[in-house]
């Protein structure tokens, strides 16, 4: 996974669009590639950041593997998903907006290309306005789902900033 993320995107974008066509697809899978590394390394922190007596505890009270996994370990990998997901939302859009560079037929990228090659620096400065703008909306998304999908977390910092202790 780490030799995936020394590949310079500039070589493998046209390579992917080469083999795969100009349609959706090897665009999804650049994305893909440009996210799934960050997703990847905190995943796995987060998996580690189990405490190992509730998997212990769980063990002997008879819980299964499965269940050790949805009880104690997904829960508490969960904060270091959503901060992979936030790293990787930010990269998700330039990634797409470069995947769009090497072979697309409109998009917000080709719109850069055609703004640029145009000499219009307004349209590519309103572009990389309306990208940045996407991001913070999807990285604001990302914030709200975290919320709804850990509810105790907020529980938790309310409760440590009312002075007791954690």
């Amino acid at each position: 996974f780490i030799v995936s993320q020394t590949l310079p995107l500039v070589a493998v974008a046209p390579l992917v669009v080469l083999w795969f066509g100009f349609g959706l697809a090897p665009k999804i899978m650049l994305v893909a590639l440009f996210t799934f590394f960050p997703m990847l390394v905190a995943l796995v922190e987060g998996y580690e950041a189990t405490e190992a007596e509730i998997g212990q505890m769980l063990r002997a009270m008879g819980a299964g593997r499965w269940r050790i996994f949805l009880l104690a370990r997904l829960p508490s990998a969960l904060p270091y998903f959503f901060a992979g997901l936030r790293i990787s939302i930010t990269y998700a859009v330039v990634g797409a907006i470069f995947a769009e560079y090497a072979g697309a037929a409109k998009g917000l990228g080709i719109y850069m290309l055609n703004a640029k090659n145009n000499f219009r620096p307004d349209l590519v400065l309103a572009a990389v306005g309306v990208s940045a703008a996407l991001t913070l909306v999807l990285f604001g998304l990302t914030v709200l789902l975290q919320r709804l999908a850990m509810p105790w977390e907020r529980a938790d910092r309310e409760t440590a900033g009312k002075g007791a202790w954690r």
